[in-house]
C-alpha cells in the first residue's frame, strides 16, 4: 500500500541535545580520511575565522540520521524498513558545525510521491543549537522498494 501522501508536512518532536566535541569530530574525520587541519586543530580553525574545530560538512548526518528514524520507523508512514534505499541526501548551511556547539534537530516529512511501484519520502531535518541558532537543513530522500507483483 502507498505511503499516505497527507502525511506531508508532519512534524516531529525535537531530539535530545547532543553536545558536538573534538573527540567526535576528529573521529568523523579520520572514519572519512579527511586531513583537513580545521578539523583536528584548533589554531587552524582559528585561522579560518573559526573559534574552535569545525566539523566536515557531512558531520551533520550523526544527529539527522536518528532524528529521521522518527519519520521511517512512524507506524503511520508504514514503510517496511528492510526494503529501503537511500535516494539522495544534501545539506544546506547557516554556518559550520564547530565544537561546543549543543544541537538538537526538529525533522518534517516534506514530501512523499510513488514512481514505479516504490514510495519516495523526503524528510527535512533542521539542526539548530538549544538556544535556537540555525546551523544546517539536511535534505533525505528514501525509496521504498515496491514488491514484486
Amino acid at each position: 500500500m502507498p505511503v499516505d501522501a497527507s502525511l506531508i508536512g508532519r512534524t516531529y518532536p525535537p531530539t535530545a541535545p547532543y553536545e558536538v566535541g573534538r573527540e567526535k569530530i576528529l573521529e568523523f574525520a579520520n572514519s572519512i580520511n579527511d586531513p583537513n587541519p580545521a578539523y583536528r586543530d584548533v589554531a587552524a580553525a582559528q585561522a579560518l575565522g573559526h573559534a574552535d574545530v569545525i566539523a566536515p560538512p557531512t558531520f551533520a548526518i550523526v544527529v539527522t540520521i536518528p532524528a529521521g528514524h522518527q519519520a521511517v520507523l512512524d507506524p503511520d508512514v508504514d514503510i517496511d524498513y528492510s526494503r529501503v534505499v537511500h535516494g539522495e541526501q544534501r545539506f544546506v548551511y547557516a554556518r559550520p558545525v564547530r565544537a561546543g556547539d549543543v544541537l538538537v534537530v526538529d525533522v518534517v516529512i516534506s514530501d512523499i510521491r510513488a514512481a514505479a511501484g516504490n514510495d519516495i519520502v523526503t524528510t527535512e531535518a533542521k539542526v539548530r543549537t538549544v538556544e535556537g541558532e540555525h546551523i544546517v537543513t539536511a535534505y533525505s530522500t528514501i525509496v521504498a522498494r515496491g514488491t514484486a507483483a
